[in-house]
């Protein structure tokens, strides 16, 4: 089999991907070890037997519906190169508008107290981190686990200012007052039809769903977030396209001030904030 042979083989995703040739050449790249602008410079260069037949259950997997980051066990986020296992949620694009705006937060601020509620990868601390070398950043996950992944990533990553913590929520924080602190928790209702569609079917439910209509958790932070904020302090979340509404009155119910929502990529209101003065 030639790469271009391979390559072709994305028509086979057409049905379930909305990127099969960048799914494939994903695949391909990890099966020939090469970079993606090699599979356009060397398209009539044979595969090895082991390479193809690596590429084909790669390909297999994908076809039943895995997620790419599932199969190579690595995403990128903000640049940043993570690992990624079935335990945590694959990083999203979208969310990189949450350290977007967490760094505008943080300007002006000399070394930040930043904490990352639900951290999972470690995906938004160790961006962060890595933009924020003067911050003190800690992270925390209520899986041992998932902890012990997000260390992984960060000591590859090099960074020395981020610590991470086993807690569920404020539960083994400890008692200090950051200048911001940012989640992106579950927050979807465990009755919402996407759960058995797409990627999510790959992910843990823990990571995904909420009670009340996917707002518990969020409203659980939102009620304890002021107990570790410094006065000026902000409290950043995502959650889901239709909770706008529904985030900004628990923030304001619960005393935060310059509440406000902003669009994700796809135009969603997806990430909200507050002060607490």
């Amino acid at each position: 089999m030639s790469i271009a042979a391979a390559m072709a083989m994305r028509t086979r995703l057409s049905a379930l991907s909305d990127s099969p040739e960048l799914d494939v050449s994903l695949l391909l790249c990890r099966c020939i070890d090469k970079p993606r602008s090699y599979l356009y410079s060397w398209p009539e260069r044979e595969l090895t037997a082991e390479q193809q037949q690596q590429f084909l259950q790669f390909l297999a997997r994908r076809i039943a519906g895995e997620p790419i980051a599932h199969i190579l066990g690595e995403r990128d986020f903000w640049s940043l190169p993570l690992a990624v296992s079935p335990l945590t949620l694959i990083p999203r694009p979208d969310t990189e508008c949450l350290v977007e705006r967490a760094l505008e937060m943080l300007t002006g601020h000399e070394n930040p107290l930043i904490l990352d509620l639900g951290t999972g990868t470690g995906a938004i601390a160790l961006a962060l981190a890595s933009e924020r070398a003067d911050a003190e950043v800690l992270a925390s996950d209520f899986s041992s686990e998932v902890v012990a992944l997000a260390q992984r990533n960060r000591d590859a990553l090099g960074l020395t200012n981020l610590q991470l913590v086993c807690s569920n929520w404020f539960s083994d924080i400890p008692r200090k007052r950051f200048n911001l602190i940012v989640s992106n928790p579950p927050y979807i209702d465990p009755d919402d039809p996407h759960l058995s569609q797409g990627d999510v079917r790959f992910e843990p439910m823990s990571a995904l769903v909420a009670a009340e209509g996917g707002m518990a958790d969020l409203r659980c932070i939102i009620q304890e977030s002021p107990n570790y904020l410094v006065t000026g302090g902000e409290l950043l979340l995502e959650h889901g396209y239709d909770q706008g509404e529904l985030v900004r009155q628990a923030l304001s119910e619960r005393g935060f001030t310059q509440v406000a929502s902003q669009l994700d990529y796809g135009g969603n209101e997806r990430i909200s904030w507050g002060r607490w003065q």
